[in-house]
C-alpha cells in the first residue's frame, strides 16, 4: 500500500499534463488579448500586420534551431527556460504600459523575446512526452490521446477566459494571467526529474560526431533539417504535397480572421471581449466533430468525409467573412468548427502516414517553421486590405479566397483518391490529429 502511494507521488505524467495545460492556457489567452491590446495602442490595423511580418523571419529560424537545440541539451531544462522567457516577455507588457506607455517598438522587442521562449519550449515539451511515458510505464498511444483531449479543452476555455479577463481588468492587465500561467508551467516542469529530459546517448553521440555544439554547427543542422523537410514534404508524394498546400490555406485564412479581421471588428464595435467567445465556439465545434469522426470514420469513404468537411467549412467561413450580428457570427464559428474535424483528422493522418519515421523530426520541424511564416504573411496582406478598404471588404476577400482553396482541393487530382480501401472490418480510417484546431483557436 505504501509502495503504491509512493509510486503515485513520484509519477511525472500528472505533472507533465498540468504543465502543458498551464502553458497552453496562457498562450490561448494571450492569442486573444495581444491583437486587441495592439489595436487599442496603435489604432492601426496595418501595424498589427507589420508586427506579424517583422516577427515571422526570426520565428522561422528559431523554430528550425529549436529542433537542433533539443537534440543537444536537456529537454526539461529547455522547456523550463523557455517558459520563464515567455512569462517575462508577457509580464513586461503591462509593466511597460504603466511606466513608459506601450508603443509599436515595444511590441516588436517583446514579441521577439516571446518567440525565443515559445517555439523551442513547445518543441522541447513534445520531445519530453515519450520519456515521461517510459518513466511512468504508461502507454504512449493512450497518453497521446489524453494530452490531445486536454489540449482541446484548454483551447476552448482559453478564449472564453480571455473575454472574462478583458471585461474585468482591461487589455494590458489581463496579460498578468498569461505570465502567471507560463511561470507556473516552468515551476511544475522543474519538479520533473532532470534525468527525464536527458538526450539519449545514441542521439547525443551522433550529434556530437557530426556537428558538435558550436553556434555554426547549430545553424548548419537547422539548415540541413530545413532542406530534408522541404524535400520530404513537397517532392515525390503528390498527396502529401497537396495536403501541405491545403493546410497552408487553412492556416492563412483562419489566422487572418483570428489575428486581424475579428479583433478589428470587435474593437470597432467597442466590445473586444466578444472575440474570445467566437473563438471558443470554433474550438468547441472542433472538439465535437473530431470525436464524432473518430467514432464514425468507417461509415463513409475518406473522399466523402473530405468533401463534406470542406463544404461545411466553406459555408461557415463565408458567413464569418460577412461579419453578421454577434449571434449569427457565433453560429458561423460553430459551423466552421463542426465541419473542420474530418478534414483536420485526414490531413494529420496523411502527414503521419506518409512521412518516413526516420525523417519525421525534420519534416514536422520544417512544417511548423513554414506555418510560422505563412500566417504572418497572410495577416500582413489582410491588414493592408483592412487599412485601405475596411474590415468588411477584408472579410469578403478571405471568404472568396477560401472558396477558391476549396474548389482547388475538391478538383485537384492528388486529393481525389485519398487512399480509400474497402473497410469492411469496421476500423477507423484515421484518428483525429491536431491541425486546424490550434490555428483556429
Amino acid at each position: 500500500m505504501n509502495a503504491n502511494v509512493s509510486n503515485r507521488a513520484r509519477a511525472v505524467c500528472p505533472r507533465y499534463l498540468l504543465s502543458c495545460a498551464f502553458s497552453l492556457l496562457g498562450n490561448s489567452v494571450a492569442g486573444v488579448i495581444l491583437p486587441l491590446v495592439l489595436l487599442a495602442t496603435t489604432g492601426d490595423a496595418l501595424a498589427a500586420g507589420t508586427l506579424a511580418l517583422i516577427c515571422a523571419a526570426p520565428q522561422f529560424f528559431i523554430g528550425l534551431a529549436g529542433g537542433a537545440l533539443i537534440d543537444r541539451f536537456n529537454r526539461r531544462d529547455v522547456s523550463v527556460v523557455s517558459d520563464v522567457l515567455s512569462a517575462a516577455s508577457v509580464a513586461m507588457l503591462p509593466v511597460v504600459d504603466m511606466v513608459w506607455g506601450l508603443s509599436f517598438g515595444w511590441f516588436v522587442v517583446l514579441g521577439l523575446v516571446g518567440a525565443v521562449g515559445d517555439i523551442p519550449g513547445m518543441t522541447a515539451r513534445d520531445a519530453l512526452l515519450p520519456a515521461v511515458c517510459e518513466r511512468d510505464g504508461r502507454s504512449l498511444q493512450r497518453f497521446m490521446g489524453l494530452t490531445q483531449s486536454l489540449d482541446s479543452l484548454t483551447v476552448i476555455v482559453g478564449p472564453a477566459l480571455a473575454a472574462l479577463l478583458l471585461g474585468a481588468f482591461g487589455g494590458p492587465n489581463a496579460l498578468w494571467f498569461t505570465a502567471a500561467m507560463s511561470l507556473a508551467a516552468a515551476i511544475i516542469t522543474l519538479t520533473i526529474p532532470r534525468s527525464v529530459g536527458n538526450v539519449g546517448p545514441a542521439i547525443a553521440e551522433g550529434r556530437e560526431g557530426k556537428a558538435g555544439c558550436s553556434r555554426t554547427n547549430l545553424v548548419r543542422a537547422a539548415l540541413a533539417s530545413l532542406s530534408d523537410g522541404v524535400r520530404i514534404l513537397f517532392k515525390g508524394d503528390a498527396l502529401l504535397r497537396a495536403s501541405m498546400m491545403l493546410t497552408f490555406g487553412i492556416v492563412m485564412v483562419m489566422g487572418s480572421f483570428q489575428g486581424l479581421v475579428l479583433p478589428v471588428h470587435f474593437t470597432a464595435l467597442g466590445s473586444p471581449e466578444l472575440l474570445g467567445f467566437v473563438l471558443s465556439a470554433v474550438s468547441a465545434g472542433m472538439l465535437v466533430s473530431s470525436l464524432a469522426y473518430s467514432a464514425l470514420a468507417h461509415r463513409l469513404r475518406r473522399r466523402t468525409w473530405f468533401a463534406l468537411s470542406l463544404a461545411g467549412m466553406a459555408a461557415g467561413i463565408v458567413a464569418l467573412g460577412l461579419l453578421p450580428d454577434f449571434p449569427l457570427l457565433v453560429g458561423a464559428a460553430v459551423l466552421v468548427g463542426l465541419s473542420a474535424g474530418p478534414a483536420s483528422a485526414l490531413l494529420g493522418f496523411f502527414v503521419f502516414d506518409r512521412i518516413p519515421a526516420q525523417n519525421r523530426g525534420a519534416a514536422l520541424g520544417t512544417q511548423n517553421s513554414l506555418m510560422l511564416v505563412a500566417a504572418p504573411l497572410a495577416v500582413f496582406a489582410t491588414s493592408a486590405v483592412v487599412e485601405g478598404m475596411g474590415r468588411g471588404v477584408a472579410g469578403v476577400v478571405l471568404g472568396v479566397a477560401w472558396l477558391a482553396v476549396t474548389l482547388w482541393a475538391l478538383c485537384t487530382p492528388s486529393l481525389r483518391d485519398l487512399g480509400d480501401v474497402a473497410e469492411t472490418d469496421g476500423r477507423s480510417a484515421a484518428a483525429p490529429r491536431e491541425g486546424i484546431e490550434g490555428e483556429a483557436a
